[in-house]
């Protein structure tokens, strides 16, 4: 059924008992709720009067660096699969598997580009669904990543399952077949709350900042103007209008700096220019608006108007322990939870993130240094961490401090020589 025919059949129920105004899609909401229709085409209006869709606010600066930056940083780090062996672990490279989350997740798509894509779709759409391809003896050949807006959540005889069409038959999967990545899920645990619907508000007035910026200097830099002056009918003012505008955009295009005014008729400014509309310091403040939404601190979005060398360094930390911790461990929960059985509790997949949290040469090497002289890490391990080769069998054992002892262990001290005693004899002492 198309749109059309499936509006026509909403207008005609809701004709039929007047007291039901059926929506489209949910027989509880009205038919006059603008929210059900914009639904229906894909796009939220924000009390700026803007459209808001997907595609508009990625046309937004800081979105796209919002975006961009969180979903790359996640795609960059090191998956990588571990084996426990007792109480250590070791990362298991032979796995076919460890392939898959490290390299390529099917032939067409690698690692990278998947958790890109998985984070984007989440950061945007609130959340992303990947396929589990398994073969007939039960393991993993590939992770195919779905168009979430193709996808229905329900839960049937007390489970969760997911509907996805994506052109042909429609195809049913079992909870234990997708991976569910959701950014805020909602109460019911089947929806998820849509991010760039619900703050369409904020998101809007970015837009809307953009296009009157634009329209502004396109108008080279003229705000909106009232015409004043006699018009003796509407097609007079119509006239006058259409002329005057013609006569602005020729005088910019030609660089003209005089504008011919008709006898008794006027110009008067009705719009404030972005110096008085305080435009900058606007576009500033949703600038932050945007970093508060994707947790960000600003400097990640290049404004570094408050920043500092001291505090910048902290916003940095800020970003791994608060922002990025946070997306780690909801994607590695999913991934363990739905890439291995429950009977399979040796391996487990992990992000290392040690690469972000690395300071300076210098820092580094102090540390390191109080690390081998502690006993907390052998030197080989110190050299891994810096991607170094190892050195022989000795710099695979811990060292201490020489003088470090527990307390009440020191040697007590020689008691001091008493006057008479006979001094001890040097066995090298040669007498005549």
């Amino acid at each position: 059924m198309g749109i059309l025919d499936r509006i026509k059949r909403g207008f005609t129920a809701s004709a039929a008992v007047p007291e039901r105004r059926n929506s489209l899609e949910n027989p509880s909401v009205s038919l006059y709720d603008a929210g059900a229709w914009d639904q229906i085409f894909g796009a939220w209006h924000s009390v700026s009067g803007v459209e808001v869709t997907v595609e508009k606010a990625m046309g937004v600066p800081a979105v796209w660096a919002a975006v961009n930056f969180i979903s790359s940083t996640v795609a960059s780090l090191p998956l990588d699969l571990y084996s426990r062996d007792g109480e250590s672990r070791i990362a298991d490279t032979s796995a076919q598997l460890y392939g898959i989350l490290h390299d390529a997740v099917n032939e067409e798509t690698s690692s990278f580009q998947w958790r890109k894509r998985l984070m984007m779709s989440v950061l945007l759409k609130g959340r992303s669904f990947t396929f589990i391809e398994r073969n007939l003896a039960g393991r993993i050949t590939n992770l195919w990543l779905l168009d979430p807006t193709k996808m229905v959540v329900e839960r049937k005889s007390g489970k969760i399952r997911y509907r996805y069409r994506d052109g042909g038959p429609e195809k049913v999967y079992d909870a234990s077949e997708i991976i569910d990545i959701i950014w805020a899920p909602g109460f019911d645990g089947l929806t998820h709350f849509d991010p760039i619907e619900r703050l369409k508000n904020a998101v809007g007035l970015s837009i809307a900042m953009e296009e009157y910026a634009s329209k502004f200097f396109q108008n080279g830099g003229v705000p909106p103007l009232q015409l004043v002056g006699p018009m003796a009918s509407p097609a007079a003012v119509e006239r006058a209008s259409s002329d005057m505008s013609d006569a602005v955009a020729a005088g910019n295009k030609k660089g003209r700096l005089v504008l011919a005014m008709p006898l008794a008729h006027e110009l008067k400014q009705i719009g404030f220019d972005p110096a008085k509309g305080q435009m900058t310091e606007a576009r500033r403040f949703q600038l932050e608006e945007l970093a508060r939404i994707f947790q960000l601190p600003p400097t990640f979005l290049q404004d570094l108007t408050h920043g500092t060398f001291s505090n910048t360094e902290q916003q940095d930390l800020h970003f791994v322990k608060h922002t990025l911790t946070q997306w780690l461990e909801c994607i590695e929960q999913e991934l363990n939870l739905k890439l291995f059985s429950a009977r399979n509790r040796r391996q487990y997949v992990e992000f290392n993130v040690d690469g972000l949290l690395r300071g300076d040469f210098k820092t580094r090497m102090e540390g390191y240094g109080q690390a081998i002289q502690n006993g907390i890490n052998t030197p080989n391990e110190v050299r891994a961490m810096e991607n170094w080769p190892k050195k022989g069998a000795e710099a695979d054992k811990l060292y201490v401090q020489g003088a470090t002892v527990p307390l009440g262990t020191q040697p007590a001290p020689a008691a001091p020589s008493q006057p008479g005693d006979a001094p001890e004899e040097d066995d090298n002492d040669q007498t005549a």
